[in-house]
């Protein structure tokens, strides 16, 4: 289970489409504690890692997941938001998040408000 409030904007270091799916590498910057086979939210969806070296997490998708996510479009460079799991012993600051994806939106206008964008 995820909170939904991003802890750090990680960089895509390497995309590798396979059979199945896809192989991410992400740099994760200073999020420790991510080991093989921990949950990983990148950019909304609950990925498993399955190998860590260092600040370099690599993830898996599935063919499912890159129909129904926009992380098939992701390359070399991309910034991808990140979030380690909620602990179950933890307080969390968002809400209750599951990173199951059912689709993707597309973005209709970007309006700047201040220091924001809605």
């Amino acid at each position: 289970m995820f909170t939904g409030i991003v802890e750090h904007m990680g960089v895509v270091s390497s995309a590798v489409d396979t059979n199945e799916g896809r192989r991410l590498a992400v740099d994760v910057g200073p999020l420790d504690g991510i080991d093989v086979g921990d949950s990983l939210s990148v950019s909304g969806v609950c990925l498993t890692a399955v190998a860590v070296d260092g600040p370099v997490v690599e993830v898996e998708t599935v063919k499912e997941t890159l129909q129904r996510t926009n992380l098939g479009e992701l390359d070399t460079g991309s910034k991808v938001n990140l979030e380690r799991a909620m602990p179950a012993n933890g307080r969390f600051d968002g809400h209750i998040v599951q990173g199951h994806v059912d689709g993707v939106g597309r973005i209709s206008a970007i309006t700047a408000e201040g220091d924001s964008l809605r």
